[in-house]
């Protein structure tokens, strides 16, 4: 039966489920007096829903403590065994796949090299699917105790009747790419273990607003600095956050061709790709024989930034400052735009170029951008480190797992779910 709102007594009975399932994930161990107040929920209310987590073997006993003169309470958890998720990162130089239990401690992972024709997608697919085998065996869990896959993916990201998730990845060469058909097609999942398949950046940003430097933040902006560059929005307004092609904002008329085809993005002079390119044309700079972008990145910051004594490349130096200005140039359209409390930057070559690079950024940033919003933001690094993509990618089918009031969901349906439209749950407050 539906009320005036539309919602059903089913309905409600998830929400509280949800409610006292996040406040315990975010914010436990917590008794069951703790949660009437952190959840709005009466103490009834907190009685039944635990009743029905205990049952499920989603929550179990954690200790006790002490109360004013009665019996000690009972602290609750939420159970790490009861449920597992996996995390794909398809990144530029390697496809990382971590298995995670309920709580995202990881309990295995595993790595692929990417070749030349990194972004061949036969070649992807064969990854996640042999990587997602690798981590399952190596930790023992079984497919079926699987309550979802999430990859983080380069590109625009459409959820389609039928096909599922397909990858508009026009940096890559991938052009309508049914990844989520692919990735099914000859699986050894269960119909019922979903792929939750969204833009890099974007799960990127999901991590770092659950766990990392974003959490509290009402609104925040979560770049992401690899190959390319990608940026996640969060506002009130867009509180499940959105995945922007900020790499693709033109930095320069008629300047370098960028990687999408076009010229002057941002993304021709900040990504890893362009900016060692940059060094090899402009200033004769070269990494190591045959050596992978995180490796040659490297080479360029130690030339640039040398140990005591030895006398800096002035090349590599100067590239890198115009890369600041750029990326500062490139902030200060986010903050004139969306106004964020935050920034975070992360990904492999953001931590790379770091705190080095972050003093400049922050303050071309405030000098292009309007001044009442550039004194209200903090621009910092990322808390979460280079399996931030991981992580957050594993995030998506946890989210949607607790959307649903902690109840596993059934095959996949022709139409992709509103949970799966919404993944990213409200960033919660310390």
């Amino acid at each position: 039966m539906a009320g005036r709102n539309g919602r059903t007594v089913r309905d409600l009975r998830r929400g509280n489920r949800t409610a006292v399932l996040q406040r315990l994930y975010f914010d436990g161990p917590l008794s069951r007096f703790e949660l009437g107040p952190a959840t709005g929920l009466s103490s009834g209310s907190v009685s039944n829903v635990v009743a029905e987590l205990i049952a499920d073997g989603l929550v179990e006993e954690a200790g006790s403590v002490d109360s004013d003169g009665g019996r000690p309470r009972i602290l609750l958890r939420v159970a790490p065994g009861s449920g597992h998720m996996i995390g794909v990162d398809v990144g530029e130089t390697r496809v990382r796949i971590g298995l995670f239990d309920l709580t995202l401690t990881e309990l295995a992972r595993t790595e692929r090299p990417l070749a030349q024709a990194r972004y061949e997608v036969d070649g992807i697919v064969g990854h996640v699917r042999d990587g997602v085998a690798e981590v399952l065996a190596g930790a023992g869990i079984g497919p079926e105790r699987l309550l979802g896959v999430g990859v983080g993916v380069p590109g625009i990201v459409e959820h389609t009747p039928g096909t599922g998730a397909v990858v508009h990845g026009q940096t890559i060469g991938w052009d309508a790419v049914p990844l989520e058909r692919l990735l099914r097609d000859g699986s050894q999942l269960p119909d019922t273990v979903r792929y939750f398949i969204d833009n890099g950046a974007r799960t990127l940003g999901q991590a770092e607003m659950w766990f990392g430097g974003g959490r509290g933040a009402r609104s925040a902006i979560v770049v992401l600095f690899g190959s390319g560059v990608g940026a996640c929005l969060v506002t009130p307004e867009v509180e499940h956050g959105r995945a922007v092609e900020w790499g693709h904002l033109t930095v320069r008329v008629r300047g370098r061709r960028c990687r999408c085809g076009a010229l002057g993005c941002l993304e021709a002079y900040a990504g890893a790709e362009a900016l060692l390119e940059r060094w090899r044309e402009e200033a004769g700079g070269s990494g190591p024989e045959g050596a992978d972008e995180e490796t040659a990145l490297a080479a360029m910051l130690a030339a640039a930034y040398p140990t005591e004594g030895d006398a800096a490349d002035p090349g590599a130096l100067a590239v890198l400052e115009e890369t600041a200005e750029y990326v500062g140039a490139g902030l200060s359209d986010l903050i004139n735009l969306f106004q964020p409390e935050r920034i975070l930057i992360g990904g492999w070559a953001g931590l790379q170029l770091g705190a080095r690079f972050l003093p400049a950024v922050r303050r071309h940033a405030a000098a292009y951008a309007l001044r009442h919003p550039a004194r209200k933001v903090t621009v910092g690094l990322g808390g979460l480190g280079p399996d931030a993509v991981t992580v957050g990618a594993a995030i998506l089918p946890l989210a949607d797992f607790f959307a649903r009031g902690g109840r596993r969901a059934g095959p996949a349906p022709e139409d992709p779910s509103p949970a799966r439209g919404s993944a990213l749950i409200e960033p919660v407050a310390p």
